[in-house]
C-alpha cells in the first residue's frame, strides 16, 4: 500500500510548534518526514538547520545550511544560522562574515545585528558594534507586522507581501516605512512608477528620511530619470558633503548624465576614507571604461578583485572589456568562488559570465558555453519575462499602426529634425553605428535614450475595463495638439544629454517596438535599424550580461523568438512607412565600410566627413557593452563566433525558424 502524501505546510506547521517547546528531536523528526516527500523545501531545510544546530549537531546543521544556501543563495536565515552554528564552534571570523551577508540579505534579521554587536563589543571595536545596535534597535522599534512584511519580501514572497503590506496602508495609510516597503515590493516587481509614486509621497511626509531619498533616487536610476535622480543625490551631498554613501550616490548619477569627470572625483572622494571598498573601486573601473581610459579601469577592477576575491561585478568589468584577456590565476580563482557557497546570487551570475568569456578567448568553447549557460540559467530565476506575451505585445503594434493610422494623422507632431533613431536587437552593431555617426561634426552621440519607452508607458497605463491597455490602438484618437505636445516634450526631456551639434543621437534598440508612435510624434526624425545576421546577434546577446532589462536574451528560445518577432514588426513599419527606415547591415558594414557611411549621410542629407572613416579615433563617452571595441579599427574576429557554439544552439535554431533561410538567401 503507497504512503499517503503529507500536508507538508501542515508538518511544518508541527514542527514549529514542537520547536517553541524545546523538543527538537521531535521536530527534526517532522521536518525530515517533509523533506521526504520534496527534498528542496527552503523552509524545511532551514528548520532542520535549526533543530541540528539546538541538538548539538554542529557539523551537520552545516551541511544542511551548505545545501539551503545553494538551493537559495540569498536566503538570509539561512546566513544567520550558518553564523549560529559558527560562532557556537568558535569560529568568530566567519560567523561574522555570515552574519553581514544575512543582513545584506535581509536587512531586518535582528538577530544578525545583534550578534556581530556583541562580537565587535567582545573584541574592543565599540564603533563598529554601536553601529550594528543602532540597526537591531531599528528593527526593534518597527511595528511587528511591517518587520513580518519585510520578511516576506527578502525572502521573494513578494506577493503575499504586498497584500499584507496594502492591508497595513489601510488601517495607517501615512505610514513612511510601510510606504517604503510597498514601493520597493513594487520594484521588484517591475512597477517602477507606482514606486516611484510612492516614495515621492513619502519624501513629502518625511523629507529628512535619509533611506526613503536613497530608494527615491535608486527608482529614478531605474526608470532612467537620470536628471531628477541626480537632482535628488545633490540634496544628500549638499547635507553631508563628506558622507562617502552620499559621494557614491552623486558619483553615479553623475554618470548616468555624462559628467563622467565630477564621477570621477568623487570616487577618489570615496577613496580616500573607504580605500578598499569593492563597490566604488567597481564603479570608479566602469566610469573610466566609458571615457575610454583602458589600462586605468583594469587596475581599478583589479584591485576591486583583490579587496574582496568574490566580488563578481569586478570580474565582469573585466570581462565587458571585451580585449581584457584573463590570466590562469583569476580563472582559477574564480572557478573555487563559484564552486564555494559563499557567493550572493548576483555575483555568482557575474562570476559565471566573466567564466564564459575567459574560456571563450581560450577557445575552450564547451567550456565557455557551460559557464553562459549556467549564467543565464540564473538569471531566468530572476526574470519575470513572457516570451509568447511579447509576441503578442509586438502584434499589438501590427494590427493597431495601420496604413490608414498614418494617413490620418499625416502632417501632426512635432517637426523637429533633430533625433536619429538607431535601434534595433542589442548587440547588432548599433554601438559601431553611432560612434561613426558621432564622429560626423553636426551629430551627437547620446545614449540609449528612454525616453520613447516612457512615453509608450504613459499611453500603455490607459486601460479598458477589463484592464487590458489601449496603447497602441489609443493612438488613433491622439489629437494634433497631443501629437506635437509628445513630440516637442521629447525634444525638450532630451537636451540635458546633448552638446550643440544639430542632431543627436538616440540608440536605444527598442525603440523599434515603438516606430509608429515615433513617426507621429516626430515626423521629421529619422531612423536607422541596425541588423546582424540572427544567430551571430543572438547568440552574441545570450552571452551578454546586461545592466538592466533585455530580459528576452537570457534564453535561447527566448531570444530567437524575440529575433523572429523583431523582423516581422519591422518587415510591416516597412509596408506602412516605406522610405522611412534605413537598414543597415552590420556585415555589409564590415564589408564596405565607405560605402555604408556615405549610404548612411546621404539619408541624413549630411555631408562625407572623413572623421566618419576614422571613428575609433574619436574620443567620447560610450556606455554600451561595445565600448571597447568602436575604439579600434574594424575588426571581422567575432562575426562567425557563434559557429564554434553549434552543438550547443539547436533551441536557438529551433525559434529562428525559416528567419534562418531568409537571411542566408
Amino acid at each position: 500500500m503507497s504512503e499517503t502524501v503529507p500536508d507538508i505546510e501542515e508538518q511544518l506547521k508541527l514542527a514549529r510548534a514542537r520547536m517553541y517547546e524545546g523538543r527538537f528531536d521531535a521536530a527534526l523528526g517532522l521536518v525530515e518526514f517533509a523533506l521526504r516527500h520534496d527534498a528542496d523545501h527552503v523552509d524545511a531545510l532551514y528548520m532542520k538547520a535549526v533543530c541540528e544546530r539546538y541538538m548539538g549537531q554542529g557539523d551537520t546543521a552545516l551541511a544542511s545550511v551548505d545545501r539551503l544556501k545553494r538551493l537559495s543563495p540569498d536566503f538570509g536565515r539561512a546566513h544567520q544560522e550558518e553564523g549560529h552554528i559558527l560562532r557556537e564552534m568558535g569560529d568568530f571570523d566567519n560567523a561574522l562574515i555570515a552574519y553581514r551577508r544575512a543582513c545584506q540579505c535581509n536587512p531586518v534579521l535582528q538577530a544578525s545585528w545583534k550578534s556581530q554587536a556583541e562580537i565587535l563589543e567582545s573584541r574592543g571595536q565599540a564603533d563598529a558594534a554601536r553601529e550594528m545596535r543602532g540597526q537591531e534597535q531599528r528593527i526593534a522599534n518597527m511595528p511587528k507586522p511591517l518587520v513580518a512584511i519585510a520578511h516576506l519580501l527578502y525572502e521573494g514572497k513578494l506577493l503575499k507581501a504586498e497584500t499584507a503590506c496594502r492591508h497595513f496602508l489601510q488601517k495607517n495609510p501615512h505610514h513612511v516605512e510601510a510606504m517604503r516597503l510597498l514601493a520597493e515590493i513594487g520594484a521588484r516587481l517591475g512597477i517602477l512608477e507606482d514606486a516611484d509614486f510612492l516614495l515621492e509621497s513619502a519624501l513629502e511626509f518625511e523629507p529628512d528620511n535619509i533611506q526613503v531619498r536613497i530608494d527615491y533616487i535608486q527608482t529614478l536610476r531605474k526608470r532612467q530619470k537620470f536628471a531628477e535622480a541626480l537632482e535628488q543625490s545633490q540634496i544628500l551631498y549638499r547635507k553631508e558633503p563628506d558622507n562617502p554613501v552620499f559621494q557614491s550616490l552623486y558619483a553615479i548619477e553623475s554618470m548616468q548624465t555624462g559628467d563622467y569627470e565630477q564621477a570621477l572625483q568623487l570616487f577618489e572622494k570615496v577613496l580616500q576614507r573607504l580605500p578598499e571598498d569593492p563597490v566604488t573601486l567597481t564603479s570608479r573601473g566602469h566610469a573610466l571604461k566609458t571615457c575610454g581610459r583602458h589600462e586605468e579601469a583594469v587596475q581599478s577592477y583589479r584591485s576591486a578583485i583583490q579587496a574582496d576575491p568574490g566580488y563578481g561585478d569586478a570580474y565582469y568589468g573585466l570581462a565587458n572589456l571585451k580585449t581584457y584577456r584573463f590570466s590562469d590565476e583569476e580563472i582559477q580563482e574564480m572557478e573555487a568562488q563559484e564552486a564555494g557557497n559563499r557567493l550572493s546570487y548576483q555575483n555568482r551570475i557575474h562570476i559565471c559570465f566573466a567564466l564564459g568569456k575567459a574560456y571563450e578567448d581560450r577557445k575552450d568553447y564547451d567550456q565557455s558555453f557551460a559557464h553562459y549557460d549556467r549564467g543565464n540559467r540564473l538569471k531566468r530565476v530572476q526574470s519575470r519575462y513572457d516570451a509568447d506575451q511579447m509576441t503578442d505585445e509586438l502584434d499589438s503594434q501590427r494590427r493597431a499602426c495601420t496604413a490608414a493610422l498614418f494617413d490620418k494623422q499625416a502632417g501632426k507632431g512635432c517637426d523637429a529634425p533633430d533625433p536619429i533613431f538607431i535601434l534595433g536587437l542589442p548587440r547588432a552593431g548599433s554601438t559601431l553605428l553611432e560612434q561613426i555617426l558621432a564622429s560626423h561634426s553636426q551629430i551627437d552621440g547620446t545614449l540609449e535614450l528612454p525616453n520613447i519607452l516612457s512615453l509608450a508607458h504613459r499611453l500603455r497605463r490607459t486601460k479598458q475595463a477589463s484592464n487590458k491597455s489601449l496603447y497602441p490602438d489609443n493612438l488613433h484618437e491622439l489629437d494634433a495638439a497631443q501629437l506635437q505636445a509628445m513630440g516637442q516634450e521629447y525634444i525638450d526631456s532630451t537636451q540635458i544629454h546633448r552638446l550643440d551639434a544639430p542632431f543627436f543621437i538616440d540608440k536605444m534598440p527598442n525603440n523599434f517596438r515603438h516606430i509608429g508612435l515615433i513617426k507621429l510624434i516626430l515626423p521629421n526624425a529619422k531612423i536607422i535599424d541596425a541588423r546582424r545576421e540572427p544567430m551571430a546577434c543572438c547568440f552574441s546577446g545570450f552571452k551578454q550580461l546586461f545592466a538592466e532589462g533585455q530580459e528576452f536574451t537570457y534564453g535561447l528560445r527566448e531570444v530567437g523568438q524575440y529575433y523572429r518577432d523583431y523582423v516581422r514588426l519591422m518587415d510591416h513599419w516597412d509596408s506602412v512607412l516605406p522610405g522611412a527606415i534605413l537598414r543597415v547591415q552590420h556585415e555589409d558594414v564590415l564589408d564596405d565600410l565607405e560605402g555604408q557611411v556615405r549610404r548612411m549621410l546621404d539619408f541624413l542629407g549630411l555631408p562625407f566627413e572623413q572623421a566618419c572613416l576614422d571613428f575609433h579615433r574619436t574620443e567620447r563617452a560610450v556606455r554600451t557593452a561595445s565600448s571597447e571595441q568602436v575604439r579600434r579599427p574594424i575588426t571581422k574576429a567575432s562575426v562567425d563566433l557563434w559557429r564554434h557554439y553549434q552543438s550547443h544552439l539547436q533551441p536557438l535554431k529551433d525559434a529562428l525558424g525559416n528567419i534562418i533561410m531568409e537571411t542566408q538567401q
